[in-house]
């Protein structure tokens, strides 16, 4: 089975437009890559500033809505890495996170990353099963 690429409305919209040369959702032998993703308006594609909750309820609704635009769910993720700038928000992160994985949570990884070209202090990827 050929890899397919996901067109997410608004989120690859946002990416096109601003040149950055990714996929945010690949579709490939029964699984789902989601790109890591950063705090995103899911309709506009703009960074969405505020404290870590805020970022990180962006993060997931983009990742929730790049996996149904794929045939999948929040549900089905078998696989998160979490990447923050700095380690002191585990708990912020975790308090919302369970929010949106309350039932079986995938596998998992926090990893703290010095910067990125904009500003915003989360990004999370995933794989996740088709349903």
């Amino acid at each position: 089975m050929p890899k397919e690429v996901v067109k997410v409305p608004g989120l690859s919209d946002s990416m096109d437009r601003k040149g950055v040369p990714l996929s945010v959702a690949v579709k490939a032998n029964g699984f789902v890559f989601v790109s890591g993703l950063p705090p995103m308006d899911t309709e506009t594609g703009e960074i969405i500033r505020g404290d870590i909750e805020t970022q990180t309820r962006a993060v997931l609704e983009c990742l929730k809505k790049s996996l149904e635009a794929a045939g999948s769910s929040l549900d089905n993720v078998v696989k998160a890495i979490v990447f923050i700038s700095n380690s002191g928000y585990f708990s912020a992160v975790n308090g919302i996170y369970k929010e949106y994985f309350p039932h079986n949570p995938p596998a998992r990884t926090f990893a703290t990353v010095g910067s990125w070209p904009m500003e915003f202090d989360i990004e999370i990827e995933c794989v996740a099963v088709v349903d």
